[in-house]
Parts: C-alpha cells; sequence; structure tokens
C-alpha cells in the first residue's frame, strides 16, 4: 500500500499543491448531488460524480450532468444540448487561486491559438472567482453551458453576470476535468461513469 507523508509546507503552499497538481486519487463524494437537474428547461442526468484529491487534501467534490450519459470525452464533446458542472468546497479555497488554477487546467488541455481565441471569457473566469476572497467548507458554484448563449457562472445559487463564449469555450471548460492532462485523473474516472483510477 501507498503511504503519503504529510508534508511540513506553509499552509499557504499546501493550499496551492493541492488545486494545481496532479492527484494521487478520486473517491465518492460526500456532497449528496441530486440524480437529475434542469438547465433553461431541459432535464439532464448525471453522469458521473468524484471528489477532487491532492495527497491526503479534499479539495471539492465535483458532479456533472448532461442530457444522456456518456462514458467517454469525446462522447462528451459531441453531444449537443445544455450541460451542468456542480461543485461543493471541502476547505477553504481562496478565490483568486481557485480561477488561476482553472485557467491552469484550461491552457494545459487546449491548443494556444483556442486559448488566446477565448481570451475575454477565460478572463471573465477569473474576475469571477477572484472577486470572492475565499470559499468556505460547504458553499457551493456552478458552471452551466446554455446553447446559443454561452456559459453562465454561479456562486451559490447567484448567477455571476451574463454567459460568456460559446459551445468551443465550454469545451475547453470541460477539458479542466476530462482532458487529456486533467486535474484529476480519478475524478475523470468519477465524471464518465468509469472504473476508478487507483494508485
Amino acid at each position: 500500500m501507498t503511504r503519503f507523508v504529510r508534508a511540513t509546507l506553509p499552509a499557504s503552499l499546501a493550499l496551492a499543491a493541492s488545486l494545481l497538481l496532479p492527484p494521487a486519487w478520486a473517491a465518492t463524494p460526500s456532497t449528496p448531488f441530486a440524480t437529475e437537474a434542469q438547465v433553461q428547461g431541459t432535464p439532464l442526468v448525471l453522469n458521473g460524480a468524484g471528489t477532487r484529491y491532492r495527497a491526503v487534501f479534499k479539495v471539492y467534490d465535483m458532479a456533472l450532468y448532461t442530457p444522456q450519459k456518456v462514458t467517454t470525452p469525446d462522447e462528451l464533446l459531441a453531444l449537443p444540448g445544455p450541460k451542468l458542472l456542480r461543485f461543493t468546497a471541502l476547505r477553504d479555497l481562496p478565490g483568486t487561486d481557485l480561477g488561476l488554477a482553472f485557467i491552469k487546467g484550461l491552457s494545459a488541455n487546449a491548443p494556444k491559438e483556442l486559448v488566446l481565441k477565448h481570451t475575454v471569457s477565460s478572463n471573465r473566469l477569473v474576475e469571477i472567482f477572484s472577486g470572492r476572497s475565499k470559499l468556505n467548507p460547504g458553499d457551493s458554484f456552478a458552471m452551466q453551458f446554455i446553447p446559443g448563449r454561452g456559459t453562465l457562472f454561479f456562486i451559490g445559487d447567484q448567477p455571476q453576470g451574463n454567459p460568456v463564449g460559446d459551445a468551443e469555450f465550454f469545451g475547453m471548460v470541460l477539458g479542466i476535468w476530462v482532458g487529456g492532462s486533467p486535474a484529476d485523473h480519478g475524478l475523470k474516472a468519477a465524471l464518465l461513469g468509469q472504473e476508478p483510477v487507483k494508485k
């Protein structure tokens, strides 16, 4: 059995690592995500859910909702209709760190030209989370794709401005978790309903 040694790092460095580096595993989330959701009146099903870990740290629970279940990134990206990502913070998450971690993951999974093309939408993602000093354990946030309108961000139940980007941009957002260099390989498997990744 692999042993994990608790690093004696300052809390800020440990948190940065928990947000930005590859995980050790993913697990069944403690958040009781609903099995169904709606976006603009369209019913969605829970495609998968998991917990984002870094070493011994739980970072957030996450759920993916789709019009129908898929099991691969290609199927997910090709699937038409609205989609929804829900999150629950499991530790204190500084807003700026969270936004920058998302951008790092987006850049790691998309060609440079696409990242540049969607700079305005990406900057909005950072601005939304940087506007909060931090998210506390139990706080929720979400990302909702509305066809023809773009991606709408929520903190709690409150929409944060107007939708941004297009389907291509939301595909880049999904890539943070299901791309070739996902934030967490175990979480990627959980979101796609695949067998859990074990170390």
